[in-house]
C-alpha cells in the first residue's frame, strides 16, 4: 500500500500491534532482499519510507506500507522514528536502512517476538545494536561493494571507549561507544561524528522517548548495553551502507581499490558466526 505522506499514513492508523520494521529506502539496492529477510524475522508490519521518484516493484510495495518521503533529507530517519513513537506507545520498531539486515541470537530457528518476549521480561525497553559492515570481495565485479551471495565482514578489529557524560566528564553507567569495520579502517573518509558502529536500533516506543541523531535515545537507560544485573542479549545490523557510501562518494571512490584485507572472512548469513566471533552475544536467553 502506498501512503502520500508521512501524516496521511499516521492518520490511516495502519501501524498495527508490532513488532513494526522501518527500513528507510536510500535507494533500489537490495530493497526486495531487505525485505524479505526481515519479514522471514518475524516482523509483520513493514514501513518503507522511499522517495516518491524510486521505483518500487509493484509486488514488492503490495508488501509493505510504502511512505513517500524526502528520505535523503538530513537526520531523515529520525524525524520518521520521532513522528510514529507518539502514536504507537507500547510498539516494539525497528529501525534501519535498505540493504541492511538484522541478526539477533538464534534467530534461524526463534523469531523477533521470542526476542522481544525474552527481554521484557528482563525489564529492558532496547537492545544493544551493532552495524557490522558487509562489503563484497571483488570490486570489480561489484563495482557498489555490494553482493549478497559474496559478502565478507571483518572479524577483527573491533572496540570500545567509555561514554563521557557531557555534563560531568565521567564514564555514563553501561554505556559504551563501539568502533571498528570499515569506518574504522577508512575512517579518513568518514565525519567524525559517523565513526561509531552502535546503534539502538530494536526498541520499544513510550511517551517523551525521542530517537537523536547520533542512534541514542533521551532516556539513558535506553542506550545502555545491558542491565545492572546480568548480561542481555545484543543484536547486529549487517550492513552494506558505508561500503556502497565509500563507493559512490567522489572523496573515496578512486582511492579504495579493496576493501578486502586479512582479517576479512565471507559472511555466512548466520546468527552462530555473529556470536562465535563476539559480535552479538544471547545473554541468559539460550
Amino acid at each position: 500500500m502506498r501512503h502520500p505522506s508521512l501524516d496521511t499514513f499516521i492518520a490511516s492508523g495502519s501501524i498495527g500491534k508490532g513488532p513494526v520494521a522501518i527500513i528507510m529506502a536510500d535507494d533500489a539496492v537490495e530493497l526486495a532482499s531487505t525485505v524479505e529477510h526481515h519479514r522471514k524475522m518475524g516482523f509483520g508490519t513493514i514501513l518503507l519510507p522511499a522517495h516518491p521518484d524510486l521505483p518500487v516493484p509493484m509486488d514488492l510495495e503490495a508488501q509493505v506500507h510504502r511512505i513517500d518521503h524526502d528520505v535523503h533529507a538530513r537526520d531523515a530517519l529520525m524525524e520518521v522514528v520521532n513522528s510514529l513513537i507518539p502514536v504507537a506507545p507500547g510498539t516494539w520498531f525497528y529501525a534501519g536502512f535498505n540493504a541492511e539486515y538484522l541478526f539477533f541470537p538464534f534467530c534461524e530457528t526463534r523469531d523477533i517476538r521470542e526476542l522481544i518476549a525474552y527481554h521484557m521480561e528482563e525489564r529492558r525497553d532496547a537492545f544493544l545494536s551493532y552495524v557490522i559492515d558487509l562489503y563484497a570481495g571483488d570490486l570489480q565485479r561489484f563495482p557498489n561493494a555490494v553482493s549478497v551471495a559474496e559478502a565478507q565482514l571483518d572479524r577483527s578489529g573491533y572496540y570500545a571507549l567509555a561514554r563521557p557524560d557531557p555534563a560531568t566528564g565521567h564514564p555514563r553507567e553501561r554505556q559504551l561507544d563501539f568502533f571498528g569495520g570499515l569506518r574504522w579502517r577508512f575512517e579518513e573518509h568518514i565525519p567524525v561524528e559517523r565513526r561509531k558502529i552502535d546503534r539502538i536500533a530494536l526498541f520499544r516506543a513510550k511517551e517523551g522517548l525521542i530517537l537523536r541523531p547520533d542512534f541514542t535515545f533521551n532516556d539513558e537507560e535506553y542506550n545502555t548495553y545491558s542491565c545492572a544485573w546480568h548480561h542481555n542479549p545484543t543484536v547486529a545490523v549487517c550492513s552494506f551502507r558505508i561500503a556502497k557510501a565509500l563507493r559512490s562518494n567522489p572523496g573515496s571512490r578512486h582511492l579504495i581499490r579493496d576493501f578486502g584485507w586479512h582479517y576479512s572472512s565471507p559472511f555466512e548469513w548466520s546468527s552462530q558466526q555473529l556470536m562465535d566471533l563476539g559480535l552479538i552475544e544471547p545473554g541468559q536467553w539460550v
